[in-house]
């Protein structure tokens, strides 16, 4: 029997992006993947929103994903598009790429940090005891862990062996995606009418065609096939344009759930495991790439013994209300594309108007790029449970940026007021600072430029000081288990 302090079920961008956060704070961390390479049968998701790109920034690995894509404004709201081109971040932009790519990159990150990998293996249950959990395999296998994160998707075989609910509705609508070849030029572009949303792309010079088209019946399960892609396309354009030799076909719905619960004991969820939803707004893989870094340095902490258990209790409950608010805002946008007719229409044209306004629009935007994520941390400055701004700063030996001080994912206490006011230990990072610029965050407008800030290692700042120390060792105690050895105001 192997033994690990972490096994990760699902070697996905959530998998791929909390192993890297493990092994980052020195954790032992295994992912079991069934997969025998990184390669994706298609090209599956479609672009990075400004925030994933600020957390890859924050690792110090964003330009790997940014060389590989292309930046474009990619936000929007039920084929809305959302402009974030004066928001108040380095990245004011989108990245299209597809996931393949993404995997690709993400995977050569883990692999530089050396991090364990089961592959042509699947988790098939587990026993947990007081000491940790046993991982079951399906070649009859066992691992050894103190904590299983289930990462491996929709039908998490983990969230459901661990018995935590999955709430929520039904399916309403019903595509097919492919890539496939074709024998007739097609109808080219996106397509929405009565019978739903479709459209046809060319992936590029010399690739596939990928095609959506809405089904015309609902509920139908299995693995589709070339004949029904033929029958959904002849429903919608008359025709099926002659496809052959497909790469991939699969089916998605608008199916909206989520886990009840993101920890049950030594067992915890993230990504798709944890949520699932229609993928309007692009939105699905970047929240599971941002629990991913939530949870990655609270679990290493109590695996490292810093922390109590009940550190990760925060996991649930600062991201458990991001991807609620991703559900109803894809049920929101699927009310809109569902199917063309005079009164859908008559809202989208309303919607289309509201979000030309430009505080409509930065709301809107805020939410769909990530930018907006507040977690209740207390304190009233606005800073407090919001992402720090990468901002350019003014050090002892030279110039610096916020991001930079969290590429090896350790907390930050920023002092930006009279030197030698704070003295913090391990793992804090003390860092003494100018910075002579506006405070501006998205969507809130101008803050108030603080004294002091303490960032966690997901970039998302816990405590503010405005003058002083108050509140500070409260912080370090309640995040990292250590007060404050000394300051002074």
């Amino acid at each position: 029997m192997s033994e690990h302090e972490v096994v990760i079920a699902g070697g996905g961008p959530t998998g791929l992006m909390l192993a890297g956060e493990l092994a980052l704070a020195g954790v032992d961390v295994a992912i079991v993947e069934r997969r025998a390479g990184q390669e994706l049968v298609g090209s599956r998701a479609g672009g990075l929103h400004s925030r994933t790109i600020e957390i890859f920034d924050q690792r110090g690995i964003a330009d790997r994903f940014l060389d590989a894509g292309q930046v474009a404004q990619v936000a929007g709201f039920a084929w809305i598009p959302l402009d974030i081109s004066d928001f108040p971040t380095r990245h004011n932009y989108g990245l299209a790429l597809w996931q393949n790519h993404i995997e690709r990159i993400l995977a050569g990150w883990v692999e530089e940090l050396a991090v364990r990998y089961y592959r042509e293996a699947e988790v098939t249950g587990f026993v947990e005891d007081e000491a940790g959990v046993a991982v079951n395999l399906g070649d009859g296998g066992t691992l050894r862990a103190a904590y299983l994160v289930g990462c491996d998707g929709g039908r998490s075989v983990v969230r459901k062996a661990a018995g935590i609910e999955f709430v929520g509705w039904d399916p309403t609508i019903s595509h097919l995606i492919a890539e496939v070849e074709v024998a007739e030029e097609p109808q080219w572009g996106a397509r929405h009418d009565a019978m739903g949303i479709h459209g046809l792309s060319r992936m590029g010079e010399g690739q596939p065609v990928r095609v959506m088209v809405t089904e015309q019946e609902l509920g139908r399960t299995g693995e589709p096939t070339l004949a029904d892609l033929s029958a959904a396309l002849i429903a919608v354009y008359s025709t099926d344009y002659g496809i052959h030799s497909p790469v991939s076909i699969s089916r998605f719905t608008d199916m909206t759930r989520q886990a009840v619960a993101y920890r049950k004991g030594r067992v915890l969820l993230a990504g798709d495991a944890a949520h699932i939803h229609y993928p309007a707004g692009g939105q699905g893989l970047n929240i599971g790439v941002q629990d991913a870094v939530n949870l990655g340095w609270k679990l290493a902490r109590v695996v490292n013994g810093s922390a109590p258990a009940d550190l990760l209790d925060t996991y649930h409950d600062e991201r458990h209300p991001v991807a609620a608010r991703v559900l109803r805002n894809t049920m929101a946008q699927v009310a809109l594309l569902r199917r063309a007719e005079e009164r859908t229409r008559a809202l989208r044209e309303t919607m289309a108007e509201l979000l030309g306004m430009d505080e409509p629009r930065k709301r809107f935007a805020g939410m769909i790029s990530g930018l907006d994520v507040h977690y209740d941390l207390g304190g009233s400055h606005p800073l407090v449970g919001r992402r720090m701004p990468d901002l350019e700063l003014t050090g002892q030996d030279g110039p610096l940026r916020v991001y930079g001080l969290l590429h090896d994912g350790r907390p930050v206490l920023l002092n930006l007021g009279e030197p030698g006011a704070f003295d913090v230990g391990e793992p804090v990072r003390l860092v003494e600072a100018r910075y002579e610029g506006a405070w501006e965050l998205p969507v809130i407008g101008p803050v108030p430029a603080p004294s002091a800030a303490l960032i966690r290692p997901d970039g998302h700042v816990a405590w503010v000081g405005e003058g002083g120390d108050d509140g500070l060792a409260e912080a370090l105690t309640k995040w990292f288990g250590i007060p404050s050895r000394q300051t002074t105001s």
